[in-house]
C-alpha cells in the first residue's frame, strides 16, 4: 500500500503538470471506485480545473476551482499514471480523467477509492487522523507528548492512522530499524530517550524515502526517472533471511497482530 513517502511523490509531481489544466473527460470503468455514481461524478468533474493538489496522511486531495475536492485513497496495489493511451501501461484502469492530450490513468482501484466531496466532507472524512509527523508543528517534545500514556507495541501503533498519519507496513519496520528498535517493544516502557530516538528516525526515513520517489512498481509518466527509486533500498522490509547492513546477521520475518514484520533480532532492541 502506498505510502507516506509514495503519496508526497506523486504530490510533488502531480503539483508541476496538472495545475491549471482543465478536465475535458473522465471514464469510470468500475461503479465502485468513485462516489457520487459515475455519471453525477463525470459531471461534477468535466470542465473544473485542478488549482491545487494536497496530501494528508496516504490520501492526496486535488482541489478544483469551483471549490469542491477530489478525495483519492489508493488503498493496497493503487497506483497513478499520467500519459496517452499509446504509452500507458498494459493494466486495467477503473478510472481515467482526461487534461486535454494527457490521461490520469487510476490503476488497481479494487479497494481504492474517489470521492468528490465539498470542503466539509473532505475535513469530516479526514478529521478522525492522527497528526503529520513531518509538519511544522510538530517537534520532539510534542511528538513525546502524543505517546505520553498509550499502550501498545511500537509497529501497531506506527500503522495506527488515528495516532499518527501516513506510516504503513514498510516504512514502520525501517523507522523500528532506524530507531533501533524492535518492533514488538512496548511503547509504555520506552523511556524519553528512545521516543527522542524513534522521532528522528521517522523524520529522517520517511523524508529519505520521499527524496528518493518511494517503492511503487511503475513510474508515473513516460519519462519520470523519479518514482520507484526506494524500491532496493529498505533495508530490513522484505528481507527475510538476507545479512542486516549493520551487523551482518539474517533479518528475521514474523507476524505482528496479522502483519507481516521484518527486522534484525540481533541489533533492533526491546525492553
Amino acid at each position: 500500500m502506498p505510502e507516506w513517502p509514495e503519496m508526497e511523490n506523486y504530490r510533488s509531481l502531480l503539483s508541476g503538470l496538472l495545475l491549471d489544466k482543465e478536465i475535458s473527460g473522465v471514464k469510470v470503468s468500475r461503479e465502485k471506485s468513485v462516489n457520487p455514481e459515475p455519471e453525477a461524478f463525470k459531471q461534477g468533474l468535466i470542465g473544473r480545473k485542478v488549482i491545487f493538489v494536497e496530501r494528508r496522511a496516504k490520501y492526496l486531495i486535488f482541489h478544483l476551482d469551483n471549490g469542491r475536492r477530489l478525495l483519492l485513497h489508493l488503498m493496497l496495489g493503487g497506483m497513478l499514471y499520467l500519459g496517452s493511451e499509446e504509452d500507458k501501461p498494459k493494466r486495467n484502469t477503473q478510472v481515467e480523467i482526461e487534461f486535454g492530450d494527457k490521461t490520469l490513468y487510476f490503476i488497481g482501484l479494487r479497494l481504492g477509492y474517489l470521492h468528490l466531496l465539498t470542503a466539509k466532507q473532505t475535513e469530516e472524512a479526514l478529521s478522525v487522523l492522527g497528526p503529520e509527523l513531518l509538519d511544522r508543528r510538530m517537534n520532539e517534545q510534542r511528538f513525546i507528548q502524543l505517546l505520553s500514556g498509550r499502550r501498545g507495541m511500537l509497529k501497531t501503533t506506527l500503522v495506527n492512522q488515528n495516532v499518527m498519519a501516513g506510516i504503513g507496513n514498510c516504512y514502520a519496520d525501517e523507522i523500528a530499524f532506524a530507531a533501533e528498535l524492535r518492533p514488538d517493544v512496548k511503547i509504555q516502557d520506552l523511556e524519553e530517550q528512545d521516543l527522542a530516538k524513534l522521532y528522528r528516525a521517522i523524520r529522517e526515513v520517511l523524508t529519505e524515502a520521499a527524496e528518493r520517489g518511494g517503492y511503487m512498481e511503475m513510474p508515473l509518466t513516460a519519462d519520470d526517472k523519479l518514482t520507484g527509486g526506494s524500491n532496493d533500498w529498505c533495508r530490513v522490509y522484505d528481507r527475510e533471511g538476507e545479512p542486516c547492513v549493520r551487523c551482518g546477521q539474517p533479518i528475521i520475518k514474523t507476524e505482528l497482530a496479522s502483519r507481516k514484520v521484518f527486522y534484525c533480532g540481533n541489533c533492533q532492541h526491546g525492553k
